[in-house]
Order: structure tokens, then sequence, then C-alpha cells
């Protein structure tokens, strides 16, 4: 994504059109301040009637009414342009966040990501909206008007080239000072989100834990923190705006000093000419403070912009996707010598070989912490494979589109997440957008949660998630069963999904996932024997290494680290 400066000059047509406009509002400035001068001395001097100013008035109002449309239209130019640019970014961002494996998008913090989505963003607008607009004006209208002072009175000329430097002088040494401390505001805006996300997210634990009281002082200090770098920003912004004010108060004064000197003492400017400059001088050092003002927000766009681009040129280590078909039907997998480690120092799932057969019933075992998890994220495709290869039908899963494998492939966590609306909608995520009413019903009866939908007052239009109805551990379990009867998927995987639950909700959804399984292949990470034993092949995991795979009963018989593990979890004694 390129800078903000790289990124104005795409804008070509919405430039070229303020360039016009600039011009057009110069042209209009001066001939306001013509007939106005006109209409004064007219009237006070030279004593017309009404009647013979008429067409002065009417050219004055003319002049008017032309910088009011060039002043809106470069408003809403600048404002689409803001527009555009804070939407390009949101994709961009939305992309990044959505492109990023596993592993990545467990990094930083949740609040800081959404501030750098929403806030960051947002701050951007500014520079488009206000500072580039007036940048533009700035570049043509005084240069108009002082060619314009010249052609009347060379000194004023002269006095006005001198002045004008110290506001963009005086500008960029402010904008450097404003610059760092946008950039420092960003960096404690971003790490309060995160931490206030952190805390609403933990409140229940902290309370429970009786650490709600220092959890409230660290977010005060944040929430300080971020306080007293706005406040200076702010102290910068003021200082800078009673500077600007300064010098160019200074400026109109001495200017009118000297007019008045030459106009009075030594009589060689007139009325008109001494009365249209005074009235041009103040435009010209107005539209100065004004990109002094655009400035310090574009300063402030700046620092928000580059914290959006390191966002964006965070490469990590995304999954390779291609553009080859898959057929929709299960495949056989092929486990190709894959590796795959979380970093120097952590933990590595080493050199794994296997094939699962289309349609199997695959059980992976191991202790905790033995790479489970980390086995069904590479083959769901949500983390990029190190060394070798994971294959679809002796295809790589990196030739194929991801779109395709997606389509045909079911993931059921330990904790499925809930999206705020109905239960049908909640449901309906897992097939077509289209999905009709009875196909929920249907995947529901299919999943063993009909009984409870029903049994509520509003059925299936019951709102639940955020805000919602709250559904258990196994309401939850069997709400994401039924988004994968919907689905008909090809592939499902099971993160230990019958984890925490009573027996008798164990039960309802080993008797879903078996019906579920008939028409897929199902690979599952299991704890609980009743899960691991029906398996067509068991693939044991030990430290991160496929030590061992096969039935049940040829595990038992080989392994004794597995059987060790079941022993234990029947309740005896390891040996």
């Amino acid at each position: 994504m390129n800078s903000l400066r790289e990124l104005t000059f795409s804008y070509k047509r919405s430039i070229t059109i303020l360039f016009s406009l600039s011009v057009i509002t110069a042209a209009a400035l001066i001939f306001q301040a013509y007939f106005l001068v006109s209409a004064v001395e007219a009237v006070f001097l030279k004593q017309v009637i009404f009647s013979d100013i008429v067409w002065v008035l009417a050219g004055l109002l003319a002049a008017l009414l032309t910088r009011t449309i060039t002043a809106y239209t470069t408003n809403h130019i600048g404002i689409n342009m803001a527009a555009d640019v804070k939407a390009t970014y949101r994709k961009a961002l939305l992309h990044k966040f959505a492109d990023t494996s596993v592993k990545q998008s467990a990094k930083g913090q949740s609040g800081g990501k959404i501030s750098t989505l929403l806030d960051s963003v947002d701050e951007m607008d500014s520079y488009f909206s206000e500072y580039i607009p007036q940048l533009i004006q700035t570049s043509i209208i005084p240069l108009i008007i002082l060619i314009t002072v010249f052609t009347q009175h060379v000194n004023t000329g002269f006095i006005m080239i001198i002045t004008a430097p110290f506001i963009p002088i005086f500008m960029i040494i402010i904008g450097m000072k404003t610059k760092n401390k946008s950039e420092e505001q960003q960096e404690k805006m971003t790490a309060f989100a995160g931490h206030f996300l952190d805390t609403l997210q933990g409140l229940t634990t902290l309370k429970l834990f009786g650490r709600a009281k220092d959890k409230q002082d660290s977010l005060e200090k944040s929430s300080l923190n971020f306080r007293d770098a706005t406040m200076e920003i702010l102290k910068v912004a003021f200082t800078s705006s009673f500077m600007l004010e300064l010098i160019s108060m200074l400026s109109i004064g001495l200017v009118a000093l000297e007019l008045a000197i030459q106009m009075i003492i030594y009589e060689q400017v007139s009325f008109f000419t001494a009365f249209f400059i005074l009235v041009l001088v103040p435009e010209f050092y107005s539209f100065l403070k004004q990109l002094g003002s655009s400035f310090h927000n574009g300063r402030t766009s700046i620092g928000a912009a580059n914290k959006v681009i390191e966002a964006l040129q965070d490469k990590g280590n995304p999954v390779q996707w291609g553009n080859r078909t898959l057929e929709n039907s299960p495949p056989v997998i092929n486990l190709d010598n894959i590796h795959f480690d979380y970093g120097e120092e952590q933990f590595s799932l080493k050199q794994v070989t296997t094939c699962i057969p289309a349609y199997g019933q695959i059980a992976v075992a191991g202790k905790s912490g033995s790479g489970k998890t980390t086995l069904l994220h590479l083959i769901a495709g949500l983390l990029p494979v190190s060394n070798g290869d994971i294959k679809l039908n002796g295809i790589p899963l990196s030739h194929h589109k991801e779109a395709d494998w997606f389509n045909q492939l079911s993931y059921i966590s330990q904790h499925p997440y809930i999206f705020a609306g109905t239960i049908a909608e909640n449901i309906a995520i897992g097939g077509n957008s289209d999905a009709s009413r009875k196909e929920i019903e249907k995947a529901s009866e299919a999943a063993g949660i009909a009984e409870m939908v029903q049994s509520l007052d509003k059925g299936y239009d019951t709102p639940i998630g955020e805000g919602g109805r709250g559904l258990s551990g196994g309401e939850m379990q069997r709400l994401a069963l039924a988004r994968a009867f919907l689905k008909k998927p090809a592939v499902i995987l099971f993160d230990e999904p019958t984890i925490g639950l009573d027996l008798y909700t164990e039960s309802i959804l080993q008797q879903s996932i078996k019906q579920l399984g008939k028409n897929a292949t199902v690979i599952t990470v299991a704890h609980r024997l009743h899960t691991i034993k029906y398996a067509d092949k068991i693939l044991y995991l030990e430290n991160g290494r496929l030590m061992a795979e096969g039935t049940h009963q040829q595990l038992i018989d080989e392994v004794p680290e597995y059987r060790e593990m079941v022993t234990v979890q029947q309740g005896g004694k390891a040996k």
C-alpha cells in the first residue's frame, strides 16, 4: 500500500479539478475586491446615485456566488477522496486480517487491530478532505493575489514576499514536532484500545480472582497516558495557531502602515489602489493561515497512515493457494513429511507422514501439547506448512482454490463462535445464503437441537449471541453441527467436540457426528476412549511427532505410551 502522498497522485482527475477551482476562486476573489472597492469609492467619494452602481453590485454578488460554489465543490471533492481512501484502506486491512494465518492472527491485541481498522483509518480523513484541497488552494490563490498586488503597488508586494515565508517555515518546525507526537498518540491509543477490550473480555475472570481493582488502576493509567499524549498535540496546535495569527496580524499591519504613509504623506497611492490592496492582503494571509491549520491535521493523518501501512506491510507467513478446481467429494488426504514451527524455541510439529483415506474415520490422540490442534489447523489450511506437502488426491493443497477447499470443509472447535443474530441465521452460515427454513429445520433435527429450539417462544427467530439468549456448551456444539449438516461437507474436522460436556449431551453429539460422517471424511482430535476406540485409524502424537498409527487394538498391543495414556484415562495406574 502506497503512502498518502503517493496515493494522492492516483486521483489525477480530482487534483486537476481542484487546481481549476482554485484559479476560479482566485479570479472571483479579485473581482469581489474590485467591485467592493468600486462601489465604496463611487458612493462615498464620487457621490453617485444607486442606479449608477447596480452593475457593480451585480458583479459583487456574482463574485460572492462563484466563491460559494467553488468552496462547496472543493469541499465535496475532498470529502469524496477521503471516503474513497478510507474505504480502500479498510478493505485492504480486512483482506490482510482475513488472509493472515492462525499463528499470525494470534499476535497482538484484538483491540489494537480494531483501533487500527476504525480509529487510525478515520484519522486519515483530514489529509484528503482538508489538507490536500487547502494545499492546492494555497499554492494557487496567494500567488495570483501577489501578482495582482505587484501590478498595483510594488512596495506592498515586496513586503508580502518578505513576511509570507515566516508562516510555512513555522509550519515546518511545528509539523516536525506534531508528527512525532501524533505517532506517539496513535501508539498509546492502540495500546489503550487493546487494553480496554482485553479487560472487558476477561472481566469475569478478574472478579473471580479479586484482581478487578488492580486492572482498574492499570486501565486508568493507560487512559491517562492517552489523554496526556492528546493534550501534548493540542498544546502544539494552539501554539501554532497563535503564532500564525500573530505573524499574519503583524504583516497586515505593516502593509497598512506602508500604504498609509504612501497615500497620506507622499500622495503616491490613490484611495482605490490602497483600499483594493487592503481588501486583498488579509485574503492572502488567510489562505496561508488555513494551510497552517490543515497542515497540523495533515501531519496527524500521516501519523495514523503510518500505523495502518505498518499493519499492512506486516508480511507474516500467509497460507498459499492456487487456481485448481477441487472435486466435490471426500478426497484422499496425504500428509507428506510435513513440518511446522511457531518460531524459535517454541513448539514444532515434525516429519508427519500418513495417508487419510476418503470416507475415513480418523482420531488424533496424544497428551496435551503434543500438536493435535496444530495438525488439524494445517490440514484445514489455517496454518502454512513450513516443509513438506499436504496433498488432496495426489495434488498439493496449495494448488487448489481456497474457496473450493473451504466450501467442502467444516471445522468444529471446542468453542464454536455464535454471531449476534437469530438461531436460524446462525445455522444458515453453514450453507448457502439462500438456505430455506425447511433445510435449516432439517439440519437442526439431524444435529439434535430442534427440540430445544422449538421449546423457545420465538423458535428459530430467537436472538442469540451478543445481547441475545445465551447458549450452553452443548447447545453451541449442536448448533455448530447443524451448520455442518446444512453444508454437507466432504471433510469434517472436530477439535475435541465433547470435552467438558455431560454424558447425555455427549451421547447426542456422538450420534450426530456418526450420522454426519457417513458421507464425509472425519478427523477428530479426541481424548474420550469412546471416540478413539471406534476410529478406522488413530494417529498418536508425542511431542510434535507422529509416534504411531493404527487401530485402537494395534496401538494398545504395540505402543507402550499409548497404552499408558489409555490406562490413565480409564482410571487405572500407569506402569
